[in-house]
């Protein structure tokens, strides 16, 4: 893909606590989103003929529709929720480089108010609802129905191998806010300390509150079309050099499976994406400026240094805790906010960050920054990966 296709436009709503969002509705987020992308890009919607998205995303008849779009020759959705988000825009990238459209739009709009993720009523209330099976019947009984719970196990599991603390999780928090503090689209903008992070509430031991991502209501849209067209477009083009969706077979059902061996459970689940991305880039993780990796919960951002090779397995606390992580580290990580503190939209606003680093124009520039990481998941599979480059 990397000299076939490339992002050209990004756009975003405001973002909102929430349930702050209403009366709108996600596809009025969708539509406004979508529209600021094209516009960014210098397209119109009669450009426009492509969906590329992931399970929980648009009912893409009511979107096209809502935007005026012509002609929609192209939709497709990767499953796995944020773990399909990275992976959309390879999704939109093959469609362009397979001549099934031209200009692909991947977009996911959220409200969060029908429920909320670490508590134990989400298995019946929203889209991480499940119901009976031949897994959940040995979990939902003690109460591990919700993610906040199942990947405190996983969390839980890395600390018993490796030795991983709570400061170690804690640093993943604190250097994530402090990237948030300045950004005016971050809904967190107070500092955090130590303290505040351990005087935190417990919600799924060890996770505590300032583990968990934001509950937030909003859109982000990206647009991804050919090279070709790209150079004649409004920024400089951001190459799709890479993407990779899947996952391990024996990963089972989700994190929700007890039954994965250590080398699978006590991880992101991202080691086999991660090596057959890196192939398909030609490139490894000592290339990558910036990381923008999908941090849901605190821990998974430390197993996703160790999967895609930043550090070696189990080494990752001391990693983050040496200051890697940090603006001024060796692999600035989430220069947004992430998912922890600037909003939680599914990963989308990963993307729109690495787009930013990399057309020069980020809150928190990473100086000379050429190539990017983005990841989608941990979660159901597909988890995805995906590099940029300028």
């Amino acid at each position: 893909m990397s000299h076939e296709t490339a992002i050209v436009g990004v756009g975003a709503t405001e973002f909102h606590r929430r349930g702050g969002a209403a009366p709108r509705t996600a596809l009025e987020l969708a539509a406004e989103a979508v529209r600021a992308a094209l516009e960014d890009a210098g397209l119109a919607v009669s450009d426009l003929d492509g969906f590329a998205g992931y399970a929980g995303g648009m009912d893409i008849a009511l979107l096209a529709h809502l935007l005026g779009v012509p002609e929609v020759r192209f939709t497709a959705a990767l499953g796995g929720g944020g773990g399909g988000s990275a992976g959309s825009v390879g999704l939109a990238s093959a469609a362009v480089v397979s001549g099934q459209a031209e200009v692909v739009v991947s977009v996911m709009a959220l409200q969060q108010s029908a429920y909320r993720l670490g508590q134990a009523n989400s298995a019946t209330t929203g889209p991480y609802a499940r119901k009976g099976d031949a897994a959940t019947d040995f979990t939902a009984p003690y109460r591990m129905v919700g993610p906040g719970q199942k990947f405190a196990m996983v969390a839980r599991r890395h600390m018993h191998l490796y030795g991983t603390d709570r400061e170690h999780f804690a640093e993943v928090a604190m250097s994530t806010r402090a990237n948030a503090l300045d950004r005016p689209t971050a809904l967190m903008r107070k500092p955090m300390t130590i303290d505040d992070y351990f005087g935190a509430r417990m919600i799924s031991d060890p996770l505590c509150l300032y583990d968990f991502c934001l509950e937030s209501d909003g859109a982000v849209a990206v647009v991804t079309t050919s090279l070709d067209r790209a150079r004649d477009l409004r920024w400089p083009p951001v190459r799709i050099v890479a993407s990779a969706s899947g996952g391990a077979g024996r990963y089972g059902h989700s994190v929700a499976w007890m039954n994965a061996p250590d080398d699978y459970f006590a991880s992101s689940f991202h080691r086999t994406v991660a090596d057959r991305l890196w192939s398909r880039a030609g490139l490894g993780p000592a290339d990558v400026d910036v990381a923008l990796l999908y941090d849901h919960f605190s821990p998974l951002v430390l197993m996703q240094l160790e999967d895609y090779g930043f550090c070696p397995v189990g080494e990752s606390g001391p990693f983050v805790a040496a200051g890697h992580i940090r603006r001024d580290g060796s692999i600035p990580v989430n220069t947004h906010g992430g998912n922890l503190s600037e909003a939680y939209v599914m990963g989308m606003t990963h993307i729109a960050e690495a787009v930013a680093q990399l057309r020069g124009t980020a809150v928190h520039q990473v100086d000379g920054a050429q190539v990017a990481l983005v990841t989608g998941g941990p979660a159901a599979i597909p988890v995805s990966g995906l590099v940029l480059a300028r």
